[in-house]
């Protein structure tokens, strides 16, 4: 198998790295910087394990789109540390709420990737989620491996025309595990031949309590998987939803047809967008054996405090192919 190409969802991996590593990690002049170790030394992980030659850190421009609200005001409403008020200018974005230390800490993860010349990718008026989406969906040489903590992301799975793979956080990197589409059928029942659309179905109707999506009330997870596995879609659940003489019951019947505006509007803002308009910081993705700016990262290794971390990317980067 080729190289593949490796997706990260940054926001995902320093959050992760931040409750992670502890916060007594810190800069000479105090500042904590254990996001910045915890991330540096993930990605080194990364390198070391998948040998990738193109490499992508994808970022959250917008972490609460618009649209997205306007479809279904409560998503991620409890996360909102501020909105963005009468006063703003169109289009600011509500403020989420994020650690005062960790902030300081994506600025000079920033640094650092821009730095050594790693690739950066967002989007306006998009998630870090549908940038990984667009990525993965439009890649039509290499393998992928997207790498979240975000099961929303399992979607993405798929064989052809190159397979998706989505390397989960949600256990920490050291027992991460890798899901495809016949990993992500027998650990939530859903159908192997769409196990990508299937789970997003299934997330559709069980609802996300993080991401303020209800779901259907009185559907379950058990309940969604199984309605998905009996009828193949979530178009045929609700066509047999509207059909008195099809095998659901009464109750389930009854409980999806209420839920019929919701599932409409919930609908784009449960599923991972594929055609976002991305951008990138460099002018290309493949991954630098060295850095490009190298007295640059050296003075920024010093004043992070962070100098064993770059030094096992760094040394992780020299033993991928020339």
């Amino acid at each position: 198998m080729s190289s593949p190409l490796l997706l990260l969802d940054g926001a995902s991996m320093w959050f992760r790295s931040y409750f992670g590593v502890p916060s007594s990690i810190t800069a000479p002049d105090g500042r904590p910087v254990n996001a910045v170790r915890g991330f540096l030394d993930a990605v080194a992980t990364l390198v070391n394990r998948e040998r990738p030659h193109r490499l992508v850190v994808c970022r959250d421009d917008d972490w609460r789109p618009q649209w997205r609200v306007d479809l279904v005001p409560s998503y991620k409403a409890h996360r909102v540390a501020e909105p963005a008020g009468p006063g703003a200018a169109p289009g600011e974005p509500d403020v989420e709420e994020v650690p005062d230390d960790l902030t300081p800490q994506v600025d000079m993860i920033m640094e650092i990737l821009d730095a050594f010349g790693i690739a950066t990718a967002g989007a306006a008026q998009f998630e870090a989620d549908d940038v990984l989406g667009t990525l993965a969906d439009r890649e039509r040489r290499d393998p992928v491996l997207v790498v979240s903590g975000d099961r929303d992301l399992l979607q993405l799975v798929r064989d052809e025309p190159v397979p998706v793979r989505v390397l989960y956080l949600g256990r920490g990197l050291a027992k991460a595990t890798v899901f495809g589409p016949l990993e992500v059928a027998e650990a939530y029942r859903v159908p192997v031949d769409r196990a990508g659309p299937a789970y997003a179905e299934l997330a559709l109707l069980r609802g996300d309590p993080s991401d303020g999506l209800p779901g259907v009330a009185g559907i379950g997870e058990k309940t969604a998987a199984t309605l998905l596995a009996r009828h193949g879609s979530l178009e045929r659940v609700l066509a047999a939803a509207g059909d008195p003489s099809s095998s659901l019951s009464k109750a389930h019947r009854a409980k999806l047809l209420a839920a019929g505006d919701y599932l409409g509007r919930a609908e784009p803002v449960v599923r991972v967008a594929t055609d976002a308009d991305v951008t990138f910081s460099t002018s290309s993705d493949a991954l630098p054996l060295a850095a490009r700016d190298p007295g640059r990262v050296a003075e920024l290794a010093e004043r992070y405090g962070v100098t064993s971390s770059i030094g096992r990317l760094q040394a992780a980067l020299d033993k991928l192919p020339g």
